[in-house]
């Protein structure tokens, strides 16, 4: 854990807070802190800061927060076919701790309709794997999550009003662009306004044509990073990694 998210109640209006559980064993067992030491905090979609440790003992840590700016969301939102649910439940904390605004799931046709009824959709099972993705990458700021069980329906009626602007890419084995083409390609945004970009990365038996026609008229176009057909969590993890540098190097 390289920060410490707290939840906005949590947070006296003197800027104390005392944490319990897993999040003071940390501290005391792993951190070994003391009264006087500073640690890293955060509040889950607000501001980034330090804490002093005030008092602990084994089960309770007492903390005084000074809290700063609230990180920018992340500009890369992941548009993505259902997988396995077990498959699904590793992605949450990647994708969180990789850096991503929105995550919308679909169906797809290669994605079985029996997904959606996994319990790792429940926000009770999603919600504490982003905290750790986060808590990871020292960022405060929750994905939105969406979960969408028609694809044509997110496409032509949700999606400009869900992800408005920006860049759509497409993930696909077949094509030979490039992220870094793909992002120096769009037209540049105002320098106050972070870009953002869509990914739509497909089930691991792929997008049908019918799919594959869908999203290109709508604006997606394809890129690629080799041949290679990946699972979905492998592909996800490599084609978040190359688009945030892609967008840092067009930057």
């Amino acid at each position: 854990m390289n920060l410490l998210l707290l939840e906005p109640e949590e947070l006296h209006p003197d800027g104390t807070v005392v944490v319990s559980g897993a999040r003071a064993r940390h501290l005391v067992d792993v951190l070994r802190v003391q009264p006087g030491q500073s640690v890293r905090v955060g509040m889950l979609d607000g501001g980034l800061g330090t804490a002093t440790v005030l008092s602990h003992d084994d089960n309770t840590v007492a903390l005084q927060c000074v809290l700063g700016a609230v990180p920018v969301r992340p500009g890369v939102d992941l548009l993505l076919a259902l997988p396995r649910p077990k498959v699904m439940r590793r992605l949450w904390a990647q994708l969180a701790a990789l850096g991503v605004g929105r995550i919308l799931l679909t169906n797809a046709e290669r994605v079985e309709r029996n997904y959606f009824d996994t319990h790792v959709l429940g926000v009770d099972v999603y919600r504490p794997l982003l905290v750790e993705g986060l808590q990871q990458a020292r960022d405060t700021r929750l994905p939105l999550v969406s979960i969408h069980r028609r694809l044509k329906v997110l496409i032509e009626d949700e999606l400009d009003t869900l992800c408005p602007g920006g860049a759509r890419l497409l993930a696909h084995p077949d094509s030979e662009a490039t992220f870094i083409a793909a992002v120096t390609a769009h037209p540049r945004h105002p320098a106050d306004s972070p870009p953002r970009v869509l990914l739509a990365v497909g089930p691991e038996g792929g997008w049908s044509d019918f799919e594959l026609r869908l999203l290109g008229d709508h604006g997606f176009q394809l890129v690629g990073m080799g041949a290679r057909t990946l699972r979905s969590d492998t592909a996800c993890v490599a084609l978040l990694a190359l688009l945030h540098e892609a967008i840092r190097t067009s930057g």
